[in-house]
């Protein structure tokens, strides 16, 4: 293999953005919002004007959908706590992540985390790779902060693609 392990997870993250991209430069305003089902997860305004997410502490059953808000503030939150692990800051409770509202403010914010996320990795090494994952494993020894950037690439993968099929059903769904 010629490639570095830091150009490969470079390599795969890439991927996986331009997959994002192309659903972030579709999205219209109103797919953020959009509930596909009667049970729902979403973003709504509190009563300060913020958005605040649904949430659970343990997953309900039956799941609810999501809606591509939702699910843009949970990659918000995810993608903002793990930099916040990777760069030695102190990560930010999920509270203080709020999601900036739909439309042009979400995607920004999503444009945003990928420039930060692109200045985590760009200073990596494969021997920063072989250290412990201060996160999601909580410094649990067999996992790396390779296996966080190759989570990373895989729950992008995972919400891009929920975010992408949400799109295609409200404008099959709409007319």
């Amino acid at each position: 293999m010629n490639a570095s392990r830091c150009e490969l997870l470079r390599w795969q993250f890439d991927l996986t953005w331009s997959l994002f991209d192309y659903h972030l430069d579709r999205l219209e305003p109103e797919d953020f919002l959009w509930e596909p089902a009667g049970l729902c997860w979403t973003v709504r305004r509190g009563s300060d004007g913020t958005w605040v997410p649904d949430w659970a502490e343990s997953e309900p059953t039956p799941v609810p959908v999501p809606t591509s808000g939702w699910i843009s503030w949970h990659i918000g939150w995810w993608w903002s706590v793990t930099i916040d692990h990777l760069q030695g800051r102190v990560p930010r409770e999920r509270e203080e992540i709020t999601w900036p509202g739909d439309g042009e403010a979400a995607v920004a914010w999503l444009r945003d985390l990928r420039t930060d996320w692109l200045s985590v990795l760009e200073r990596l090494t494969d021997a920063d790779l072989d250290a412990v994952a201060p996160f999601s494993w909580h410094n649990d020894p067999a996992h790396t902060v390779a296996h966080t950037v190759a989570w990373v690439n895989a729950e992008l993968m995972k919400n891009v693609a929920e975010i992408g099929q949400l799109r295609l059903l409200r404008a099959v769904s709409t007319g």
